[in-house]
């Protein structure tokens, strides 16, 4: 018996990639109802501190889609899918939960970078010391480096982009609702998500892939596929969380009480 997801990802391989990009929003969202509801407020700070690391990570693979020209660097959906847990809290808990898990994820990222780079620190075996036992260890460092020797790099052009455009999806979300009351919840989850994203995307795309890039990619590119191309897929993703954020009452409903009423 073999837990490998092997065979997993060979089959995942197999689908289109627009497809597997939706079941990726899907699989989001829903994760962020399941923990709500087996948590409360502090399984939404879970799925935003995990969500902020993993999309840190999977930024460094690119895929082609059939509706860009260039490749596109992936993180995009993971990321995006934070605004949905923000708006949440926001909604059900204020604004100050809402910062609370902005800072949090902020926090738990910077104290996983350090530790990764730390593990990277430490001297790697020689083929020899492994022997034929460890021999299988030998190519880990490699593999660990080439994920976080860019961190610093990402780190720095993530949390510029995710502070300023999550601080600013908070205060949008409370100054519609401030506007609209309790009605119009489809309004402040897509006003706030839009603004909010098109910032981050602009932030992150100029620092992480012009600034910080050893090989920065042409400006057409910058605009076009990683700024206005992923914006069409953040535009996509918040459509797509609107049901979920009425659902999210329901799935905080043992945990609000007479909050949620």
């Amino acid at each position: 018996m073999t837990l490998s997801p092997a065979a997993l990802v060979d089959f995942l391989n197999g689908v289109p990639p627009a497809l597997l990009l939706v079941g990726q929003m899907l699989f989001c969202f829903s994760a962020i109802l399941a923990l709500a509801r087996l948590f409360g407020q502090s399984g939404l700070y879970i799925y935003i501190i995990v969500a902020i690391i993993g999309a840190n990570v999977e930024v460094l693979k690119a895929v082609q889609f059939p509706f860009y020209e260039h490749p596109v660097a992936m993180g995009t959906i993971l990321f995006s899918s934070t605004y949905l847990a923000t708006d949440i809290l926001t909604e059900h808990y204020g604004r100050d939960a809402a910062r609370r898990g902005i800072y949090l994820s902020f926090a738990g990222y910077l104290l996983f970078t350090l530790m990764m780079l730390l593990t990277l620190g430490f001297r790697p075996m020689t083929a020899q010391q492994a022997g034929e036992d460890m021999a299988w260890a030998l190519p880990t460092q490699d593999h660990l480096a080439a994920l976080f020797l860019p961190a610093p790099a990402l780190f720095a052009s993530g949390m510029v982009s995710y502070l300023a455009s999550q601080l600013c999806d908070v205060w949008i979300y409370q100054k519609i609702r401030g506007a609209t009351g309790q009605k119009h919840l489809w309004l402040r989850n897509n006003g706030s998500t839009l603004v909010s994203a098109l910032i981050d995307n602009t932030v992150f795309s100029v620092l992480a892939w012009r600034v910080f890039a050893e090989n920065p990619v042409d400006w057409h590119a910058l605009v076009f596929t990683y700024i206005l191309g992923t914006y069409l897929m953040r535009v996509a993703s918040s459509l797509l969380d609107t049901p979920f954020m009425y659902l999210s009452r329901r799935a905080l409903a043992p945990h609000l009480g007479t909050r949620g009423a």
